[in-house]
């Protein structure tokens, strides 16, 4: 399983929910299945546009309304804030972004978190055949 991941401090919206996806189907020589929840961005036309132009490399499956606790997204970032020291609080965007980006380099390169994430009782349904 290769991790993927993308910091940024602009606000998320279509123009950065493209560019994470271009960046993700750069890693994988197959069409890549991405679960999504529901945000808007995630919907607009400019994704949909974006997406039809990608068919064959990424397809998006959509999470059920109102469904946090069935997203893997969750977890990762509930992992994040505990995972910060609370002795050293980000002071501003710039901090949290460097820190949120070394501890994402990190749990890179530890395969059993990130399968861990997929391994919660709520988020079986990813790799239950």
């Amino acid at each position: 399983m290769t991790a993927s991941m993308m910091v940024f401090t602009e606000s998320f919206d279509a123009k950065v929910t493209c560019r994470f996806f271009a960046q993700l189907v750069g890693h994988f020589d197959r069409k890549v299945h991405l679960i999504v929840d529901r945000h808007s961005a995630h919907r607009s036309k400019t994704v949909r546009a974006w997406l039809a132009g990608h068919e064959d490399e990424i397809e998006l499956h959509f999470l059920p309304s109102c469904s946090p606790e069935l997203n893997p997204d969750e977890l990762v970032n509930s992992g994040l804030e505990r995972s910060l020291p609370h002795t050293q609080r980000a002071r501003n965007q710039a901090e949290l972004a460097v820190a949120a980006r070394r501890l994402f380099h990190c749990r890179q390169r530890l395969p059993l978190v990130i399968t861990g994430y997929f391994q919660a009782p709520h988020a079986r349904y990813i790799v239950d055949e």
